[in-house]
């Protein structure tokens, strides 16, 4: 007897999958740590606030729990004030997890292409295959040796009867060299960067944080200083990012690039680059009495001309500057024209919005190709 199996499709309404009490806090419990820079007691007066307004918890699961399972998986903890009052704090676990979250929410948004390993146009003893082959040369690794295509070759050339496997019939699988890149990220905190009712500081760190956790996750070879500009420049390390936050600063660009090719000048890697992100004018320099001289009022010629003789020294250093200027005065639009002009970099004018994307795709563009 013959069974008829038929196919088909059945539609049904969509069941989104399920996730835990704890997993939807805590996405928006991480959203809430990396606006308040890092403050742990201000995030949760927020989520709860949240709570009563959008009902996020209910009576199986509440916000008091929440913290409870924080602390049994490690991402709060205890400690002692400097007044001797008890408190907690988030832990490099939870600073580990915002940087993943941000990595997500932006690298996500890419349509990718490929692979993601990306290498150069220079062929040799690289470390990243091409599919093809070439004859064995005497300094080729054993390891890069084809074996099934030198078999194949040794039985074509000698024959099957008897086996015989020559130095002619070894080829060894053509390889590229991968680019390494070392980047500097400048992030400007002056007070520009919260004025006008609009957090500019919150994406400036996403993307930090979400280009610090591609760079140590996927391309662990490269490397990524970060530095804030203010009055002064200084480095900060990856684990700060979540709480920084804006000073009383004005705009010293010129000391931030100063630091930048600082730390590119002791970097090995032949591809150097700067990004720096910043709303506003350069504002400010600091003499060599150490002293400061700042004008806030429209662009000042002494500060801008020290600003494209930076921009010329880091084009000798063959280090290109990418500016992401997150404002849109024309007068300057005009100044970061001739900056990258007089440094043959780039430059993106963009809001907030996809200024991530825009530093991603930059970022992976500048690893396809070999700077010289």
């Amino acid at each position: 007897m013959e069974t008829n199996n038929k196919r088909g499709f059945i539609f049904k309404q969509y069941e989104a999958p399920y996730v835990s009490p704890f997993d939807k806090l805590f996405e928006i419990f991480t959203e809430l740590i990396t606006h308040t820079s890092g403050d742990l007691d201000e995030a949760l007066d927020w989520l709860r606030q949240l709570d009563k307004e959008y009902k996020l918890t209910d009576e199986n699961y509440t916000i008091d729990d929440f913290i409870e399972d924080l602390k049994k998986k490690g991402y709060i903890k205890d400690e002692t004030k400097d007044d001797g009052s008890g408190g907690l704090k988030i832990t490099a676990k939870t600073e580990r997890s915002i940087r993943q979250q941000a990595l997500n929410q932006i690298f996500g948004n890419l349509n990718r292409s490929g692979s993601g390993n990306h290498k150069t146009k220079h062929s040799g003893s690289g470390d990243e295959h091409t599919g093809e082959f070439r004859e064995y040369h005497f300094g080729d690794g054993l390891d890069r040796i084809a074996l099934t295509e030198s078999l194949k070759n040794a039985q074509v050339n000698n024959g099957v009867d008897r086996f015989m496997l020559t130095e002619n019939d070894l080829v060894v699988e053509d390889s590229h060299h991968k680019s390494q890149m070392s980047t500097v990220l400048m992030i400007d905190i002056s007070h520009s960067m919260i004025l006008y009712g609009e957090d500019r500081i919150t994406p400036a760190k996403k993307v930090a944080m979400a280009l610090a956790e591609l760079i140590t996750t996927r391309y662990p070879k490269d490397t990524l200083d970060i530095l804030v500009f203010g009055n002064d420049a200084w480095p900060i390390a990856i684990k700060d990012l979540p709480y920084l936050q804006v000073g009383p600063f004005h705009t010293n660009t010129v000391a931030g690039l100063q630091l930048a090719m600082d730390m590119l000048r002791r970097k090995r890697n032949t591809n150097k680059q700067i990004f720096m992100i910043t709303d506003g004018k350069p504002s400010c320099v600091k003499e060599k009495d150490g002293s400061y001289y700042m004008n806030s009022n429209g662009l000042d010629e002494y500060i801008v001309d020290q600003c494209y003789s930076m921009a010329s020294q880091a084009r000798k250093l063959h280090i290109p500057i990418t500016t992401f200027m997150i404002a849109n005065d024309p007068y300057l639009q005009r100044f970061v024209n001739q900056f990258t002009e007089a440094n043959q970099g780039k430059a993106f004018y963009t809001g907030l919005k996809g200024l991530g994307e825009m530093i991603f795709e930059d970022y992976e563009t500048n690893r396809k190709k070999r700077v010289k």
